[in-house]
């Protein structure tokens, strides 16, 4: 069984996100860029089922630009055999959207005739937590989402959900499409001698052109501003005294 593990280059979750002065988008000159970090979690879930004899071959998908190879190259290291770079746009300020990149993971699908689909729920730039959904919708396949657990067991999939009221068991018809959450894994470290390996490992490029996908934007960015600056919190010196402000604001 091959296990397919779409990937997304994005701004580095540990730096500060700046929005560029004229507020047309976010900043991206000089700023650390690498793996989504649910995508880590997705190609740590897949690396662990080939070991467990579960899968036979883990393939990394990207669709942006070329620098998105530096984020293959990180799934290869980790333990992902080959990958597949589809390279949509020159402009890393170009946002590919989740329908076209869904349309293009189907033509990919099709190529490569995988039975599982592992992806993260989303990206942590946009936060669409739409890929996955819609491309089980153009596949027909069965879809589980923000998986916490996962067990794989000859044709089926038990996926344990995290949803708003607790925990959902779910059993899946394979192939499926399963989005992961961050309680599934803890991701490894790509280890040296794995990242020289990986500078080896077959690396496809494509463009959307080759699985018959338009890419043009559907959406238009109006305008982008930083999150209003929290007002500093204040000290009350007794429990009656807390009462009091919290009915001044109303929360009581």
């Amino acid at each position: 069984m091959k296990v397919l593990v779409p990937v997304k280059r994005v701004i580095d979750y540990n730096v500060k996100v700046r929005v560029k002065a004229d507020g047309t988008g976010v900043d991206l000159a000089n700023v650390k860029m690498s793996m989504n970090p649910f995508d880590e979690i997705a190609v740590e879930q897949a690396i662990r089922l080939k070991e467990a004899g579960k899968a036979d071959e883990v393939i990394a998908v990207s669709i942006g630009v070329r620098q998105s190879q530096e984020t293959l190259r990180t799934a290869l290291a980790m333990g992902a055999d080959r990958a597949i770079l589809v390279i949509a746009t020159d402009d890393v300020h170009n946002d590919i959207e989740p329908l076209a990149v869904a349309k293009i993971l189907k033509g990919i699908i099709d190529e490569e005739k995988p039975g599982i689909v592992l992806a993260g729920k989303q990206a942590i730039d946009n936060d669409m937590n739409a890929t996955g959904q819609m491309l089980a919708a153009l596949t027909g396949w069965a879809q589980g989402t923000f998986a916490s657990e996962l067990e794989v067991d000859g044709d089926t999939a038990t996926v344990t959900r995290e949803v708003d009221g607790g925990l959902q068991t779910i059993k899946l018809k394979m192939p499926a499409i399963i989005t992961v959450d961050l309680r599934l894994n803890e991701p490894r470290y790509a280890s040296l001698p794995n990242i020289m390996k990986a500078k080896k490992k077959p690396m496809d490029e494509k463009t959307p052109g080759d699985y018959g996908v338009d890419v043009t934007p559907r959406l238009t960015i109006v305008g982008t501003a930083e999150p209003e600056t929290r007002a500093a919190g204040i000290m009350v010196g007794s429990v009656d005294e807390l009462i009091e402000k919290l009915k001044e604001v109303g929360a009581v």
